[in-house]
């Protein structure tokens, strides 16, 4: 491995701490092959090792650059305590009162170094007069506010539609730098239950640099023009570092057949066109018509809710993720790459991301209703009869089908949003999952929690449980639902230690909640005073928006569920609401942004840096897109960093050789760095 070491020299000034149901219909399935992925390519993949070899930390060679620039630090570093308010709401005048969302992405299309926002409820906008609007792309203004571009950036022109007030269908969505060009591309998905001549399609949109888009190739594969789609996240990923992106597209079911689609990867090939290669690099899953056996193996298709790609094991090969809908297993595929051959394999169930230990279905309200009508069944000997619902005649078993539910695999969660970010300060980076729970199914359906990375060669995640780690709450009735579905795990306080944003969505009761990380692995709710009230909060964003050296939160509010027939808890519409960090700046902090040259894709995508101070070390890698339906992080990393004001930051770029530099940087400043040259500082 190649490494480039720069030691940006400081001088110190002043002091510084340093311290489900069964499958029913059969659905055909839409053909994944491309010529030139043939049979035998999947064989080759059968006969050649998963396992990559862990990159060559070999010493760097320090080159000084020329100029010096000085340590200001007059922060004695910062941690939030309980009586401190952190949030004041800006809804108004970020503009966003009329915005209506639950779905969040920051991506920076101008490139003017102010985090731009898109933000949606639904899929094909209708800009006349009185029309109505699901989709905005909010251009930031300077930190002043966010206006309204959608229209007139093309962004959702129609490919075969000639109506100019009418947007192109499709709210999933995830923003790279697909032509290398210094700007960012958009790819948007959208679901295709039926198939019809001149149907608009999942598309790649390039954009021009004067803040609008065109039409991508219409022989780009990614549009599954004339195939079954139903994409639940898009993220782009270079998975074999040759400085294209690829793109990672798992996907749901089709209508209403019980039948999930084939997850599926797309290979970038230059010229802003991509070739599916889902067989080829091993990921083939089967049908749902399977055994048991097969399923409890994580070998069916994933009924995906989400996407997401990130090195889990830190060998410079990202894996993939595809969170699953159903209490279905969700996906995990370790990339490797032997021979210069890249290949993924199956970890889901090795690596404790499919499902988790909690197998004991006797406390299900339905199986314990079946097992009281059908006492002699298989294993409902010792099954305590109901607690609290009507158990008369088999009509009363709403959620239970014993023949298949035992299993392992019908055991899991219905898995949305899984959040990647090293939550303990290890090096690696651990999960954050969101799942939702029915107090009905009882304690074998999977919680929203943090899998703690293991830190080994093959992925291996830990499950302390929410009772360990204080992610938890007491739930006031009886018949509680946690539509724990988006997450934010971000540093609020610049401690240097990741908190968690839970967007608890959708059902009655429900409210996104705050948790501190106050010690290691260790979280405390932050009560309402301190935090603000957000009912039924369903989406999440987080950014320095306004560039003051801290995040602000950016929460959206679903209005399902809200017809009457539950708690009357609903706001009247569902506005995207903007909360401002008021506390962070009084932490350290510091921000890069990277982009990649020669070897390594524009927008850095894969990059990891790695940043060590007196305290601590920790992890972050640039966004691709991920999440339920897609969310995506800023592309600019920041760090908390506690009672430092200085870090040791060291870069590993996404190309063949995994390239990496070293810097020591001054804290409280916002970086660019350039793949092989000098960290440059951002103008505050």
């Amino acid at each position: 491995m190649r490494r480039i070491g720069l030691l940006l020299a400081l001088a110190i000034i002043g002091g510084c701490g340093s311290n489900g149901e069964a499958a029913k219909d059969t659905l055909p399935q839409p053909e994944t092959v491309l010529p030139g992925d043939a049979d035998d390519d999947t064989a080759e993949i059968d006969a050649r090792s998963p396992d990559a070899p862990a990159p060559d930390l070999a010493p760097a060679d320090i080159l000084e650059p020329d100029e010096v620039t000085p340590v200001v630090c007059d922060k004695p570093g910062y941690a939030w305590s309980e009586g401190t308010p952190i949030f004041v709401e800006k809804t108004e005048e970020w503009g966003l009162k009329d915005v209506r969302a639950v779905r969040f992405s920051v991506l920076d299309f101008n490139h003017d170094g102010w985090p731009d926002l898109a933000a949606r409820i639904g899929s094909g906008d209708d800009f006349s007069e009185g029309g109505n609007r699901v989709f905005w792309l909010l251009e930031n203004d300077g930190g002043k506010g966010f206006k309204d571009v959608t229209q007139a950036s093309g962004l959702f022109q129609m490919r075969y539609g000639t109506d100019p007030n009418k947007g192109r269908p499709g709210d999933v969505l995830a923003a790279g730098d697909v032509d290398n060009d210094g700007d960012l591309d958009i790819a948007t998905a959208v679901a295709k239950h039926q198939l019809a001549d001149k149907q608009e399609t999942s598309e790649l949109m390039l954009n021009n640099g004067e803040g609008t888009f065109s039409l991508g190739p219409k022989e780009n594969a990614f549009r599954e023009e004339g195939q079954y789609s139903v994409p639940a996240g898009v993220t782009f990923v270079d998975f074999d570092r040759d400085g294209l992106l690829d793109i990672w597209m798992p996907h749901n079911m089709v209508g209403g057949t019980y039948q999930p689609l084939q997850d599926r990867l797309f290979k970038g090939t230059g010229n802003a066109l991509h070739k599916e290669v889902t067989y080829k690099y091993g990921l083939k899953t089967e049908p749902w018509l399977l055994p048991p056996v097969a399923q409890n193996e994580g070998r069916g298709h994933s009924w995906a809710w989400s996407s997401a790609a990130c090195d889990f094991n830190n060998d410079g090969s990202p894996d993939l993720l595809a969170a699953s809908y159903g209490r279905a297993p969700n996906h995990l595929w370790q990339g490797g790459n032997a021979d210069n051959f890249w290949v993924f394999t199956n970890r889901s169930v090795a690596s404790g991301y499919a499902y988790d230990h909690r197998m004991d279905w006797s406390d299900n309200e339905s199986a314990r209703c079946f097992c009281k009508l059908h006492p002699d069944a298989e294993d409902c000997d010792g099954v305590p009869p109901p607690q609290y619902t009507k158990c008369d005649t088999d009509a009363d078993i709403f959620r239970w089908d014993h023949d298949m539910d035992r299993e392992p695999w019908r055991l899991g969660g219905n898995s949305a949003q899984s959040t990647c970010e090293d939550v303990n300060n290890d090096g690696f980076l651990d999960i954050f999952t969101g799942e939702i729970v029915h107090w009905d199914v009882g304690s074998s359906s999977d919680p929203a929690e943090l899998m703690l990375n293991a830190g080994e060669g093959d992925i291996r995640f830990e499950r302390p449980g929410p009772e360990v780690t204080g992610i938890i709450r007491e739930h006031e009735f009886i018949d509680w639902n946690d539509g724990d579905m988006t997450n934010q795990v971000f540093d609020f306080d610049n401690d240097g230690w990741m908190d968690v944003y839970l967007g608890d969505s959708d059902y009655p009761y429900c409210r996104g909640r705050l948790y501190h990380q106050a010690s290691p692995e260790k979280f405390e709710e932050v009560e309402l005073d301190d935090f603000f009230e957000h009912l039924r909060s369903h989406g999440v964003a987080a950014a320095d928006f306004d560039r003051d050296g801290d995040l602000d939160l950016v929460v959206g509010h679903s209005l399902m569920r809200c017809g009457g027939q539950y708690l009357d808890d609903c706001y009247e519409e569902p506005i995207a609401r903007f909360f401002e960090n008021k506390i962070g700046s009084k932490g350290n902090w510091l921000q890069v942004r990277l982009e990649g040259t020669g070897g390594s894709n524009r927008s850095a995508i894969g990059a990891q840096v790695r940043v060590t101070t007196g305290e601590f070390t920790t992890v972050r890698e640039v966004d691709g897109g991920y999440g339920h339906f897609n969310t995506q992080k800023d592309m600019v990393l920041h760090f908390g960093l506690g009672a430092s004001c200085v870090a040791d930051v060291e870069v590993r770029w996404p190309d063949v050789d995994l390239t990496t530099q070293v810097f020591e940087l001054a804290g409280n400043k916002r970086y660019t760095v350039k793949q092989g040259e000098v960290p440059k500082e951002w103008e505050l």
